[in-house]
């Protein structure tokens, strides 16, 4: 399969289909978004959102989530206010997430069954890193967007004047629901 999206790219590339792509790396509208993974939302969160390429600042991952003050989507949103202007984060989870539910116990074990060892899952816990903790879901979506957005807000490296919103996103029409 990578074999093919290789090929596809060098296609792309000698026929310049990139030029209706190029733009700054500065967001034209001001804004990030932090979103899922999901890739039922690849096309359907920009489209449903108006956006094109340029506009925003889209960092994924699994749940649209933080789950550490100092981990790398924050990491990205600071860089984002203040390297390249943002002044507005959306946070956007979504409807049937695969994070919702989400259980450590049953992903370690998949670990196992796919040849990761006891001896390096053990190790981590004597690096300090609580698997359990790290790895797993919640349990309500809107819960984890307000547990985000208030994360945000009040991390002591935002800027006050950022604003900040929570939206959870119908993964099948793209509507989008404010969460309060």
């Amino acid at each position: 399969m990578i074999e093919e999206i290789l090929n596809h790219n060098k296609e792309f590339v000698a026929s310049k289909a990139y030029e209706r792509f190029v733009t700054s790396k500065y967001p034209d509208k001001k804004i990030a978004i932090v979103t899922c993974m999901d890739t039922r939302l690849i096309e359907l969160l920009p489209a449903s959102l108006g956006i094109r390429n340029g506009d925003v600042k889209i960092i994924k991952n699994a749940g649209g989530t933080i789950t550490n003050p100092f981990d790398s989507t924050m990491r990205s949103l600071l860089v984002a206010v203040y390297e390249l202007g943002v002044n507005e984060i959306m946070v956007i989870g979504h409807t049937g997430c695969g994070v919702q539910g989400m259980n450590a116990d049953e992903m370690l074990h998949l670990m196992r069954e796919r040849g990761v060892s006891e001896e390096h899952i053990t190790l981590m816990g004597h690096c300090g890193i609580d698997l359990k903790s790290w790895l797993h879901g919640f349990e309500e979506t809107d819960a984890a967007v307000k547990e985000t957005v208030d994360l945000i807000r009040n991390h002591p490296l935002m800027a006050a004047d950022v604003r900040v919103a929570g939206y959870i996103m119908d993964s099948l029409t793209g509507e989008l629901t404010v969460i309060e």
